[in-house]
């Protein structure tokens, strides 16, 4: 069974920076695009970057420029740098495989909350 830990949240004013960090079973890291996701309370889960197993980035527009999702394969780690934070990204962050069809079961996540 895949297990996913994340890790690096915490509470943060605003304009503040903070660094996540994923790691997981070799299976998801070896094969996978992976991507982080949030979910904020009363909102759905959302995906906010991702990144191929050879580098490519994307990102959702509402954290372009601000986040950079990065990985360690040889550490099976997934890496999200967080800065110029905002309350509006006050959320809990997961991480997992981009493609629905790679994920294994979801983490218990890192609280980032951001205070205005």
């Amino acid at each position: 069974q895949v297990q996913l830990v994340e890790s690096g949240g915490g509470l943060v004013q605003a304009g503040g920076s903070l660094r996540l960090s994923c790691t997981g079973s070799r299976s998801i890291f070896s094969i996978s695009a992976m991507g982080w996701f949030r979910q904020a309370p009363g909102k759905q889960r959302e995906l906010v970057a991702t990144i191929t197993k050879s580098g490519t980035t994307g990102y959702a527009d509402s954290v372009k420029g601000r986040f950079t999702i990065s990985r360690d394969n040889a550490k099976n780690t997934v890496y999200l740098q967080m800065d110029s934070l905002k309350p509006e990204d006050t959320a809990l962050y997961y991480c997992n495989a981009a493609a629905p069809t790679d994920r294994g079961d979801w983490g218990q996540g890192t609280q980032v909350t951001v205070s205005s």
